[in-house]
């Protein structure tokens, strides 16, 4: 194939789920003086704030740099399950004692995908939502044998269904025999991520919640018992303030900022595969990553016709074209039956990493914050921007276990996430390295 056969010839560099809902800002509503509190940040977890403090009856204003909906809320895999933001994956040996704490967690994020189970229901909204559960495929048979120990330890911390899927049994989840065998944890599910935003964002506007556009906040000043909140648009002043921008966190919070890693991630959508292929090739419709520390991930389109693969290819944020040209070689290796079949959409969002790998809520220097998405945005952030509106209510007495003052930072890092593309290629290498000597 020639370099760019692989385009469509109507390829488009923004987000297959723009085709069903693209983020607009068609009104600029005027910002009001002054509001009982306003988020910053328009994503899962500052609309589900706003939604939950409007339903306690409290009035709140959000604001947005950009259109609501812009970020990651519209340009993620739309994988449901945040299994993934406890520590898992990379990070933190869990410590003689804390057994209680931890289950605690994972019971939270258990209650993350029942939430957005039950604000799709509440609200009415039409977003394909499906619990098919999510499969990890192992990179190499060492990856494998050290699964078994995360299947007791998942379901020894909470109802996650999860079980081991033996290398003979793999083509009963995905086609390939790239893979040395798999997990599933069942306690999964699959979304329209950018249809799921605009129901959260019409469930706010029923309700007369203002979601201001194109109002970057430029300044915070503590007034003392209040808030002047400064932006392009204008000033607000407010009784509290929440934090929610996540990967897009600015210089106006440096306190949060420099306790976030922005880290791009990227996809790319098949044109319309045959009738039956995209069955064939995931026959039980599961979202699917693999155990690299580079991963990749893929899942079938809600209609079941596309092919829809991602993974963190470059470090840097860089034109989706060019990423699309790296992902689609990834994509051929595990399916090699899709030589031949063109790209229709090419994009990238930004994902924000915390150094513990968990989602964080919570008050500091005097400003809510629900920060942390780690790769499970649409579960977590929604729980935690619900749980902040609740907490500002004074709605509930139960305490999250993702609300903590522990919000750790690193003493070399100020926001500027230079070492991200070293640490992108230690992390390849290691990978490469796992494979080579399995």
């Amino acid at each position: 194939m020639a370099r760019d056969a692989m385009f469509h010839p109507d390829f488009k560099a923004k987000p297959y789920w723009w085709e069903a809902y693209e983020p607009r800002a068609t009104t600029l509503l005027e910002l009001p003086k002054s509001a009982r509190v306003v988020i910053v940040g328009a994503g899962y977890a500052g609309i589900s704030t706003a939604l939950e403090l409007a339903k306690q009856g409290i009035e709140a204003v959000v604001l947005e740099a950009n259109e609501p909906g812009f970020g990651a809320s519209s340009r993620n895999a739309g994988f449901v399950g945040s299994y993934s933001n406890l520590s898992t994956r990379y990070g933190r040996k869990k410590q003689a004692g804390d057994d209680e704490s931890e289950q605690q967690s994972h019971g939270d994020a258990l209650d993350s995908g029942a939430l957005v189970h039950r604000l799709i229901q509440e609200e009415g909204i039409d977003c394909h939502w499906s619990l098919p559960g999510h499969l990890i495929a192992a990179w190499t048979p060492r990856h494998y044998a050290g699964m078994a120990a995360k299947v007791a330890y998942l379901n020894a911390m909470a109802d996650w269904g999860a079980a081991l899927v033996p290398p003979e049994r793999m083509r009963e989840e995905l086609a390939t025999d790239f893979y040395h065998g798999a997990m599933v944890i069942a306690q999964s599910g699959l979304i329209h991520p950018a249809l799921y935003y605009r129901g959260l964002l019409a469930a706010c506007e029923r309700r007369g919640v203002p979601v201001c556009a194109k109002a970057p906040v430029t300044r915070l000043a503590d007034l003392g018992g209040k808030w002047r909140v400064e932006t392009g648009r204008g000033a607000i002043e407010a009784g509290e303030v929440v934090i929610a921008t996540n990967g897009y966190t600015g210089g106006a919070t440096p306190q949060f900022k420099r306790r976030l890693v922005p880290i791009g991630s990227y996809m790319i959508a098949t044109e319309e595969l045959p009738e039956g292929m995209v069955q064939k090739l995931i026959p039980r419709g599961r979202s699917c990553t693999d155990s690299r520390r580079v991963l990749s991930y893929c899942r079938p389109a809600p209609d079941g016709r596309r092919l829809l693969f991602g993974g963190r290819v470059r470090f840097a944020l860089t034109d989706p074209t060019e990423t699309a040209r790296l992902l689609h070689p990834l994509m051929l290796q595990r399916f090699p039956e899709l030589d031949g079949i063109r790209i229709t959409h090419g994009w990238t969002g930004t994902l924000g990493f915390t150094f513990d790998e968990r989602s964080h809520m919570g008050r500091r220097e005097g400003l809510h914050y629900a920060l942390g998405c780690n790769g499970a945005g649409i579960a977590m952030m929604t729980y935690l921007g619900t749980q902040t509106g609740r907490k500002i209510a004074r709605a509930a007495n139960y305490r999250c276990s993702f609300d903590s003052p522990e919000f750790p930072s690193h003493p070399l890092y100020n926001g500027n996430p230079w070492f991200v593309p070293l640490v992108g290629q230690y992390f390849k290498a290691r990978d490469w390295l796992d494979r080579k000597l399995s």
